[in-house]
């Protein structure tokens, strides 16, 4: 991971690019990366809260909060599925790099996660500000936000470096990962509790470690709790090994990917 370090110039200014490129055009410009938050949870709270007048489980909630769920749901999820959609193609869309010599390529998953993490980190602040209104508090736990992405960054790290790798060899595989992305949005606790599956299928989806990180969003952002510190443990462990492995894979292959992208 040294490489990463030594190159931390590169993918700062990657990353600040990223962002300014996705709304290149636009008249708003960055003002976009606030506004399309403060937009969809308006249309959240009025579709879920008004038209279908959905609660979230049993609890009584206050007007609005199953908006804020939701949103808080999809957020994690937005920040996992935008890396790990996007890493098949890394490498292939950057084909004029992989014949500089001196460029490290293990940083587009990188710069991905950043870009993708700076988004997330906005529409973190218009959900704080959203239940700071709502429920007329910011819960102090929110400090353990850090803690609680954690594990689903080094997981996209990780899978970022393994499919951007793997989607030079197999150009097919971005299909698979999307249709997958897709799945894990409806397989996790983002539009329904956790306590809503049967309990014959609750093991899987607490395989699913989007579950987990979803859950502890709301745990320290809406409600105020603590995170679930096993899981914290189990999840960051399991991060950093998907990360070394997905890294080790990366460096194994890519002194084939000129010969792949010529061909």
């Amino acid at each position: 991971m040294k490489i990463l370090w030594i190159n931390r110039r590169i993918i700062k200014t990657k990353i600040r690019q990223e962002i300014i490129d996705r709304y290149r055009g636009s008249r708003l410009g960055l003002l976009w990366s606030i506004l399309h938050p403060i937009l969809m949870l308006v249309v959240y709270t009025f579709v879920f809260n008004i038209v279908f007048q959905s609660k979230w489980g049993d609890s009584g909630q206050s007007k609005g909060e199953f908006a804020l769920i939701l949103f808080c749901g999809l957020i994690a999820y937005n920040i996992f599925a935008d890396c790990v959609s996007r890493a098949p193609e890394l490498i292939t869309k950057n084909e004029c790099y992989v014949k500089k010599k001196n460029f490290p390529l293990e940083v587009f998953p990188v710069i991905t996660v950043g870009s993708s993490l700076v988004h997330g980190l906005i529409s973190l602040f218009v959900l704080v500000i959203g239940v700071a209104l709502l429920k007329g508090v910011v819960n102090w736990t929110l400090i353990f936000l850090p803690m609680v992405l954690l594990p689903i960054i080094l997981m996209s790290l990780g899978l970022g470096w393994f499919f951007s790798a793997l989607g030079v060899f197999l150009r097919d595989i971005g299909y698979v990962v999307n249709v997958a992305v897709r799945a894990i949005l409806f397989m996790s606790p983002i539009f329904y509790p956790i306590t809503a599956v049967p309990k014959e299928f609750l093991t899987y989806f607490y395989l699913n470690p989007l579950s987990y990180v979803v859950e502890d969003a709301r745990r320290i952002l809406i409600w105020g709790q603590l995170p679930d510190w096993n899981w914290l443990i189990y999840g960051t462990l399991s991060g950093i090994i998907i990360a070394i492995l997905g890294y080790v894979f990366f460096q194994r292959v890519q002194k084939e990917f000129p010969r792949c992208l010529i061909t």
